[in-house]
């Protein structure tokens, strides 16, 4: 009797630690493999402190691809990487990459407009797998370099490059902006709408565009008058713009104007402390992360880190594709732009009108103008 109780409980505790064993197993087999997470990323200047959940949904699901031992550089324009807005997003898709693949990444800012070139030229002759120009200001100094470099891969945000080895995207600005154009009209209570943009360039325009043809679609009897303060990098003429069109009873601006639109947010603040409501509607990214629900409407999300994050995983995992037949153009449809996914100030019955418009611009019932 006492070898059968023996016996007896060796079986048992053999058949614990098997079931402990296998548990263990079954643990380890959700996580990373042990790999470990790279740093967010090395900078050629201080590195910003961004914060890469906030646009985290723009990872693709898929499985992350191996980077180490590649190199992705990243050129600003001369909003500088942290506008709150275009660039800055950009680079938090780069820093993501760094932590998803053990790529290393590193982005350079630029001062002015001679530093485009000098900036891509530096990656590329740094034996970069992939160089990012974030701007329309890009084209130019794109093109030479690639003509001159061959065998470097580019990319470009919100301009076109005719070149083999640079592959482009752009975005359909004008329809995000008229679904913002529909909230503004029909939530304005003076019939003045701003807008305020950066240069006045042909990017730029179509965001002014498609505003003021969604303003127009729902409440005809609201005027947009617009601002343009021939920068990207100076809040205090984004302030500046803003105070003139606040004083003048608008109450509320849309910004297409990158760092410069800080300051629309600033004058906002300003006013609100002295008891004056107004509003602001961000551009690129939701806005109200950083500058809050109190002054900020709602946001026209271009999803310029979905653009970046893809494109570089896809040239890491050896699906580059270059050239004008290969370039990109997101709108509505291809989820590149639209609303912030909360929106607290915007009651449900315009966030109704606003899908509701949505789907006739991505059936072709509504064709929205781009100047």
């Amino acid at each position: 009797m006492k070898k059968a109780g023996m016996k007896s409980a060796s079986l048992v505790l053999t058949l614990i630690v098997s079931l402990v064993l296998i548990l263990s197993a079954c643990g380890k087999s959700g996580g990373n493999n042990g790999a470990a997470s790279p740093s967010a990323g090395s900078s050629a200047s201080e590195s910003p402190g961004a914060s890469p959940s906030e646009s985290a949904s723009a990872s693709p699901s898929a499985a992350p691809v191996d980077g180490k031992g590649k190199k992705i550089g990243m050129v600003t324009d001369v909003g500088g990487v942290n506008d709150k807005s275009f660039n800055q997003q950009a680079w938090e898709a780069l820093q993501r990459i760094g932590k998803d693949t053990g790529a290393e990444v590193k982005y350079l800012e630029s001062k002015k407009d001679a530093d485009y070139e000098t900036n891509l030229n530096q990656f590329v002759k740094g034996g970069y797998d992939l160089t990012w120009g974030i701007g329309f200001l890009f084209q130019d100094a794109a093109k030479k370099i690639a003509d001159q470099n061959p065998n470097a891969k580019l990319a470009v945000i919100d301009t076109t490059v005719d070149a083999p080895n640079v592959e482009s995207v752009t975005f359909k600005e004008n329809e995000g902006s008229f679904l913002v154009g529909v909230v503004a009209g029909l939530t304005t209570k003076t019939n003045k709408i701003g807008f305020v943009g950066g240069m006045q360039l042909p990017v730029i325009k179509k965001f002014e565009a498609g505003f003021k043809a969604g303003v127009a679609a729902v409440n005809p009897n609201a005027t947009v008058t617009a601002n343009y303060v021939g920068d990207f990098s100076k809040p205090d003429l984004g302030k500046l713009a803003a105070a003139t069109l606040y004083d003048a009873g608008n109450d509320i601006i849309f910004h297409a104007a990158g760092g410069s639109g800080n300051g629309v947010f600033n004058e906002a603040k300003d006013r609100l402390k002295a008891g004056n409501q107004v509003w602001v509607i961000g551009v690129d990214k939701d806005q109200a992360i950083e500058f809050g629900d109190d002054v900020t409407l709602t946001s026209m999300m271009k999803k310029v880190d979905q653009a970046v994050y893809t494109v570089t995983q896809d040239l890491l995992n050896g699906k580059f594709q270059g050239g004008l037949t290969n370039a990109k153009e997101l709108g509505l449809a291809e989820g590149g732009v639209g609303l912030p996914e909360k929106n607290p100030n915007v009651p449900q019955d315009v966030l109704d009108k606003v899908e509701e418009y949505k789907q006739k611009i991505i059936s072709g019932e509504i064709k929205v103008p781009t100047e």
